[in-house]
């Protein structure tokens, strides 16, 4: 069993309050951006142009993880609606900032006439790398409760008294899960990224691997079930998980249409 006592809060300023969960997710970020940059060397895009397009994608990412938070625990903020703008104390879902920053990236790129697809492969990358070193303040935080363990060699117990997760009890630690598989799946797609017969096929194939994975972990986590399977929820599918099924069901056809049509076309992983 592994013990965690650290305070999620790393520090405060007035009324700004820094968590690891913030931290990370910053970290995150400019981790991803930076791996974007040096992922679109050699091609038509610049780093420049990564972090022009970053202007528009990181505001939609944000905008859409906390408007998508907010709707799956809308519990937590009915009675007091001025903590939806407190996102610095966490409380953010990737799924949300996916879409939101593949939106806004997608229409400032074209708007900027610059390669979409080409674009959003090396994006796709610095994102699953950026997601899970975003999860390292998850971890720390005790955020996403993770099912019971009790016994499990690597269970995961949290004992600070400021803990966002449940003190004292052995749990799954789901989000050490998602960050093994991510950083496992970010290797992937760079070995993927050199070999893939016409661009856009790396960001499907980002789509189908961290569903995957998202789909899988979320069964060691306590979730908010949205998708019973039973009448009193075991074994349902809590809101992130049936996002991600609907994206591996979209995926998967949509891979090999594109396969289909670069083998049709003749085109070579350079194109």
């Amino acid at each position: 069993m592994i013990e965690i006592n650290i305070d999620p809060n790393m520090f405060s300023l007035g009324p700004l309050l820094i968590t690891w969960h913030g931290f990370f997710s910053a970290v995150g970020l400019a981790a991803g951006l930076w791996l974007t940059a040096k992922l679109v060397e050699g091609t038509r895009v610049t780093a420049d142009d990564v972090y022009s397009v970053a202007m528009a994608a990181v505001p939609g990412g944000i905008v859409g993880a906390r408007l998508l938070f907010v709707m799956e625990n809308w519990h937590l903020f009915a009675d007091r609606p001025l903590g939806i703008l407190a996102i610095n104390e966490g409380g953010i879902s990737i799924y949300g900032a996916v879409i939101g920053g593949s939106i806004a990236g997608a229409l400032l790129t074209r708007f900027l006439k610059l390669p979409v697809a080409l674009l959003a492969d090396r994006a796709a990358i610095g994102l699953i790398v950026g997601e899970a070193i975003g999860r390292i303040g998850d971890i720390i935080n005790g955020e996403h409760h993770g099912r019971e363990a009790e016994g499990l060699p690597w269970s995961v117990t949290y004992t600070h008294p400021q803990t966002l997760g449940e003190p004292g009890v052995a749990v799954h630690p789901a989000v050490a899960y998602e960050m093994v598989w991510d950083l496992a799946m970010g290797a992937l797609l760079y070995w993927f990224l050199r070999r893939q017969p016409r661009s856009g096929l790396t960001y499907v194939a980002y789509l189908f691997v961290y569903s995957v994975g998202r789909l899988w972990t979320g069964f060691f986590r306590k979730d908010t079930i949205v998708l019973p399977a039973s009448p009193t929820g075991d074994a349902g599918l809590g809101m992130a998980q049936l996002i991600a099924a609907v994206l591996i069901a979209v995926s998967i056809p949509w891979f090999f249409t594109m396969v289909r049509d670069a083998q049709r076309r003749g085109l070579s992983p350079t194109t």
